[in-house]
């Protein structure tokens, strides 16, 4: 389904306040869009509670594994219809997606991101497994392994970061590189009608606003890439990208990825990564092109 705006997000939803937060988040960011609601579920499916009650001993051991297969399926729909009601509260069309997987969740949303065709991969930042929140490892591996831009909304957000979201600008992290300019032309695309700005980090790592940054339209896709920051250090640069984006009042803040290997795996890169845990606002990470 494609909505008026024609945006379909894929939101990863394992019932925590955190991935409650994303979505809240997200449909202020991007309002009007189409959520697919996914929530995977994985060994031993069902809480320590109830497998026993389940239990029925040994002898019947095949039963007992069906019954929780069961219980745990039907819990997952149940968890994952939970975020379609949030999404649609919130403003979104949205409908739900229910999945059995043995670990790696983070890159089996970025699959599923694929099969669905989603514009934009939508995470908290704590993450989501069975149903328990796990700081930064799903959000992470979602990241790394993308072939589309992934959000990650920290929790909580404070009241000036939430009042941002509606209205305020998409920051862009620039560095001249085309991997920047690509983020900066995916930013326009995804948050058409919001204020977009671009900022990059001098070497006394203090973050300026660069007036008429060129998209990736206009980058000669023969430039060769460099690292942001490289005289400095990450952390720096992400704090203080950080600071810019509080400053203007940002909604969202962008970084490009460096690029991709051959497994596919994303090159974030340390400016990345630290602004990815360093931005206290959300971070939208614009994967490399294909």
């Amino acid at each position: 389904m494609r909505t008026s705006n024609g945006l379909r997000l894929l939101v990863g939803y394992d019932g925590s306040p955190a991935a409650s937060t994303a979505i809240e988040a997200g449909a202020l960011l991007l309002p009007g869009a189409h959520a697919i609601v996914a929530h995977l579920w994985s060994p031993p499916y069902a809480d320590a509670g109830l497998r026993r009650r389940l239990w029925t001993g040994r002898r019947d051991i095949e039963t007992f594994v069906e019954a929780v297969e069961r219980e745990g399926g039907r819990e997952a729909e149940r968890l994952a219809e939970v975020g379609v009601k949030l999404a649609v509260a919130a403003g979104w069309s949205a409908e739900h997606l229910a999945r059995r997987t043995y670990g790696g969740e983070g890159v089996q949303l970025a699959r599923i991101a694929d099969e669905t065709d989603a514009d934009v991969i939508l995470v908290g930042s704590r993450g989501l497994h069975a149903g328990r929140a796990l700081l930064g490892s799903v959000s992470d591996m979602v990241v790394h392994y993308s072939s589309r831009p992934v959000i990650v909304v920290p929790h909580p957000l404070l009241l000036e970061e939430y009042t941002a979201l509606a209205q305020g600008p998409a920051l862009v992290g620039w560095d001249g590189s085309p991997h920047a300019a690509l983020a900066l032309h995916r930013t326009r695309e995804l948050f058409a009608g919001r204020p977009v700005i671009a900022a990059t980090v001098g070497p006394d790592g203090v973050a300026t606003v660069v007036p008429d940054a060129p998209d990736a339209a206009a980058t000669p896709p023969a430039a060769e890439p460099r690292e942001q920051g490289h005289h400095i250090r990450a952390r720096t640069v992400a704090e203080s990208l950080g600071a810019c984006a509080r400053t203007n009042g940002a909604a969202v803040l962008v970084i490009g990825s460096r690029g991709r290997s051959a497994t596919r795996e994303l090159l974030l890169g340390s400016v990345a990564k630290a602004t990815l845990h360093r931005g206290h606002r959300p971070v939208m990470v614009v994967p490399a092109s294909e």
